[in-house]
């Protein structure tokens, strides 16, 4: 009997996934959820609890004992889909199947789905292999093109006008849309977080997808946006680009929020306890008069009201670590009718203009210039010892380029 054929992957976007006309995950549904390649589909020949109970038996056992026991259990469950998900898919069908390390799960059934008679390969490595490309991408190499971080207070409607530069044609990369999560105290949403690894895949086919003689303009944000952290390519990236900042007032980005954070306004209860959440940080007596607001359900003066004396403050002192970085300021009146469209133009002109193309050639020679070392010299090359110190990579990107 033949051996399923082996696909060796070279890239997250290797031209030999397009041959394929589904992607078949056969781990367990908890490894799955870990992460996944895109697109692909979970038909676990092993649930959690068999795959569970096929290692204590190898462990306590013997191999021998663990492998018939496995085998029974992977024949069911590939029965099991060949009758259900599978059942409609035609001789000409042709999966890609992957486990763990592209081994005993994925080549069983990649085996007996071969046949039946369709074409099947196995992904050689497995999800180790993937694994390691998207870490040699989002921990490495980063971001191919050079970045321009839109900055600017909370409520300023950034995530919003990233989305009108796509549509628009600019190359935008959406952290919070890939970290499902507003990136504040109240940014939870609806589905919750991805993993962490998951979320690395899905940068790290962003990342892979630029066309790098472009620019890509991305959200300001900290190392970390809810539960997931930026890898270190991604983060260095980031500290070390050109500035653009949205100036808008506290009023006008109040009203923006409420009507973004529409979702969180059903459940007062829920905003109450996030302010308390605040009380270390604030007198008493202020957090008294937000919990009141939001009983009372004026969103926009709690809005305000956070702004002005929580946010704003922090975003100020944030901000002034990247001082030198800024290369403009975008006045905005208001968020309503035309002044998000007016933004994204010019933004569009920035990117056009030497302030940007000047800055970001310079960070990109620095940047080359440090890929070139393996990453643990990389780290002490710039002084980073955490994801806190983006002052010093800026500074190291500048020293190195002049």
């Amino acid at each position: 009997m033949p051996e399923p054929r082996r696909l060796t992957l070279t890239s997250l976007t290797d031209p030999a996934l397009a041959g394929f006309d589904e992607v078949i995950d056969v781990r367990s549904p908890s490894e799955y959820a870990t992460d996944h390649m895109p697109g692909a589909i979970n038909l676990p020949v092993l649930d959690d609890a068999q795959r569970a109970d096929v290692g204590t038996i190898y462990k306590q056992q013997s191999a021998f004992d663990a492998r018939k026991i496995g085998g029974a259990l992977v024949a069911a469950n590939a029965a099991r889909h060949i009758a259900g998900p599978l059942a409609d898919r035609g001789g000409g069908w042709q999966p890609l199947l992957y486990c763990w390390r592209g081994g005993q799960r994925s080549g069983s059934f990649a085996t007996i789905l071969g046949q039946i008679g369709w074409r099947v390969a196995v992904v050689d490595g497995g999800w180790k292999t993937w694994r390691r490309l998207v870490l040699e991408q989002v921990e490495q190499r980063g971001p191919a093109s050079k970045l321009l971080v839109l900055d600017g207070n909370t409520g300023s409607a950034k995530t919003r006008i990233l989305g009108l530069l796509a549509r628009r044609g600019a190359q935008v990369i959406d952290l919070e849309g890939l970290a499902n999560h507003r990136g504040s105290l109240f940014g939870a949403m609806a589905g919750g977080q991805p993993p962490q690894k998951l979320f690395e895949s899905r940068l790290a086919m962003e990342l892979a997808r630029l066309d790098p003689a472009r620019p890509v303009v991305v959200e300001a944000e900290s190392s970390r946006i809810g539960e997931v952290i930026l890898p270190r390519a991604m983060w260095h990236a980031l500290c070390a680009a050109p500035r653009l900042r949205l100036s808008v007032p506290a009023r006008a980005r109040a009203e923006f929020t409420v009507q973004a954070y529409a979702d969180l306004l059903t459940d007062a209860g829920r905003i109450e306890e996030a302010v308390a959440r605040l009380a270390h940080l604030h007198p008493a007596s202020r957090i008294e008069e937000w919990r009141g607001l939001a009983r009372a359900g004026r969103w926009a003066d709690l809005a305000e009201g956070l702004m002005q004396a929580h946010y704003d403050p922090r975003y100020l002192s944030h901000r002034a670590r990247y001082a030198e970085a800024e290369i403009g300021v975008i006045e905005l009146d208001a968020l309503e009718g035309p002044a998000p469209e007016r933004a994204a133009a010019e933004i569009e002109a920035v990117l056009r203009s030497e302030a940007f193309t000047g800055f970001a050639g310079r960070i990109g020679q620095a940047a080359d210039a440090r890929s070139a070392l393996t990453p643990p010299e990389a780290v002490l090359e710039t002084g980073l010892t955490d994801a806190g110190t983006c002052t010093e990579a800026a500074r190291a990107a500048s020293r190195k380029a002049t």
